[in-house]
């Protein structure tokens, strides 16, 4: 029996399960096949003069900034609202929101998709830097985050190179009353 008789006699689900594990076991050296005790990966972003690394299970999606509908009798961070596939994702000014100073939108502002109770939340950062790996000597041994703002948000820090990179959890964020409470 030549394969498209054995495809035409499969179910349409049992075709896409055949398709993606024939594919994956095709992947060469993805990154997150590395089994490394100790070793943790997150996506790196800034937020003004901080670099801040939030898990990669924590991070849906990353966009550039997308067009907004303001909705107004909000606080000052909850910038507005997304169409993002026909989802409508709230977009909060992440450094507004912690610092109370508000970003400016730049070229390499972008949008981190999370998601949170009941759906989908935005987080505007200043630039996202890419996949970073840590280990765990990598983690500083300097004293706890120093600005109480951050410093619910920010169980722990990881040096890496000349950059002492806080473990931003995403988690707490979202779990914050503030954050739930955007309405003025």
């Amino acid at each position: 029996m030549s394969a498209t008789t054995d495809t035409l006699q499969l179910t349409p689900f049992e075709v896409l399960a055949d398709y993606e594990r024939r594919s994956l076991a095709h992947i060469a050296g993805m990154p997150e096949e590395v089994e490394a005790s100790g070793l943790w990966r997150g996506i790196g972003f800034r937020v003004g003069t901080r670099y801040l690394v939030s898990s990669i299970a924590e991070v849906n999606e990353i966009l550039t900034f997308p067009q907004l509908t303001v909705v107004p009798g909000t606080r000052p961070w909850l910038l507005g609202v997304a169409n993002v596939r026909g989802n409508l994702v709230p977009v909060v000014d992440l450094r507004n929101f912690v610092e109370g100073d508000r970003s400016q939108i730049t070229d390499s502002t972008r949008v981190l998709i999370i998601r949170q109770h009941g759906g989908s939340v935005g987080l505007m950062v200043d630039e996202v830097l890419g996949q970073r790996n840590f280990s765990d000597e990598q983690r500083a041994d300097a004293e706890d985050e120093s600005d109480q703002r951050y410093g619910r948000f920010v169980p722990e820090r990881y040096q890496l190179g000349e950059v002492l990179w806080g473990l931003f959890s995403m988690a707490a964020l979202v779990r914050t009353p503030e954050f739930l409470q955007a309405a003025a």
